[in-house]
């Protein structure tokens, strides 16, 4: 990978995590004007349920922002774009449409299949 290809993937990943963290401000401004008291109990278990499901996708947003830190560290230490498992180049398709991927297409694949061995067990 060129230093080109390295630029343009640092600032996909700066630009993928701004949108996360302006997300996250958004829904917590949302969910602190939100008025908790609803005098109908559907609308109420309606309120909380998608307050729940808010929350887990704000869950699974925090996560993704330690992927993406990770994969800007392995940018700034010249291990990006190396699979963990083979040491082999990662595609740059793969990682235009996965920017966090640590795994070749074909290494992901064999993880998935393993996976789905020891699920079926």
């Amino acid at each position: 990978m060129n230093e080109r290809q390295r630029e343009y993937f640092k600032r996909k990943l700066a630009a993928w995590k701004q949108d996360i963290l302006r997300e996250a401000q958004d829904t917590l401004a949302a969910l602190a004007n939100e008025n908790p008291n609803h005098p109908d109990l559907a609308d109420r278990a309606s309120s909380e349920t998608d307050r729940a499901i808010e929350l887990r996708a704000r869950d699974r947003q925090r996560k993704l922002i330690s992927k993406i830190d990770a994969a800007m560290a392995r940018i700034e230490e010249g291990t990006y774009g190396y699979c963990e498992e083979t040491g082999e180049p990662i595609s740059l398709r793969r990682l235009e449409a996965r920017p966090i991927a640590t795994l070749s297409l074909e290494a992901q694949e064999r993880h998935e299949r393993k996976e789905r061995i020891h699920r079926d067990d």
